[in-house]
């Protein structure tokens, strides 16, 4: 895309949800990192429902290593590679704990060095938690980028460099959600909703769907009674 393009792509983005937000629950900046490690391989439906009750029991780090696996393994059971993320939630509260006084730094140096903390989950706690214009590139990110032509890339790292380059200033804080969003619900993968786009005609993608007309109603293919003679 030219400059141009992707100026209008970002500013008709913001026009539909001029204040994205994830859709994640939670409540500072430790339950969202907590929520986000959850939701890897993982709907944010699914850990929505998980931490609602977790986070009434446990939402800080020292009440989350008091829990400890066994105690957070019930909360977190019906997630997916949920003996994996308790073991590095408990990690990561202790290294918390440890190293930066129980509160989540806004550093992805350190965010990194926590356990279970890669640079897709550092980038969006650093986003959302503390308003720095990072972008985490997920599924969702990854295939927009590269089926618009926005940002093509073969991994993430090289997508979200892509982005980086591309995405105008003034965009740049809000550009992850907007992304996520639109991949989520209309630039889907099996099916994008092409004719719902609002980007339709700045996008590269070949195989845009068309819209379709609903398939005639039973009462219509019964045919009229024949008039009394």
């Amino acid at each position: 895309m030219t400059p141009r393009q992707v100026e209008t792509f970002f500013r008709r983005l913001a026009a539909v949800i001029p204040a994205p937000q994830t859709e994640l629950e939670y409540r500072d900046p430790y339950t969202l990192l907590v929520a986000v490690i959850l939701s890897a391989q993982a709907t944010d439906v699914s850990v929505n429902k998980a931490t609602e009750k977790l986070f009434e029991v446990a939402r800080t780090p020292e009440q989350m290593v008091a829990l400890g696996e066994e105690g957070l393994i019930p909360y977190i059971k019906s997630i997916g590679l949920y003996r994996n993320k308790a073991k590095a939630i408990i990690a990561m509260s202790r290294r918390l704990l440890e190293k930066h006084g129980g509160k989540v730094p806004c550093d992805r140096a350190a965010l990194e060095a926590l356990p279970g903390v890669g640079r897709k989950t550092a980038n969006v706690v650093l986003n959302t938690a503390f308003g720095c214009p990072t972008i985490a590139v997920d599924t969702h990110v990854f295939r927009v980028a590269n089926r618009t032509g926005l940002a093509p890339g073969k991994t993430p790292r090289e997508v979200e460099r892509g982005l980086e380059a591309v995405v105008p200033k003034k965009y740049a804080r809000h550009a992850h959600h907007w992304l996520i969003l639109h991949g989520r619900y209309t630039c889907t993968a099996r099916k994008p909703k092409c004719p719902e786009c609002v980007v339709r005609d700045l996008c590269a993608y070949p195989a845009k769907t068309e819209y379709l007309p609903p398939p005639p109603s039973r009462r219509a293919t019964v045919p009229p009674e024949p008039e009394m003679p």
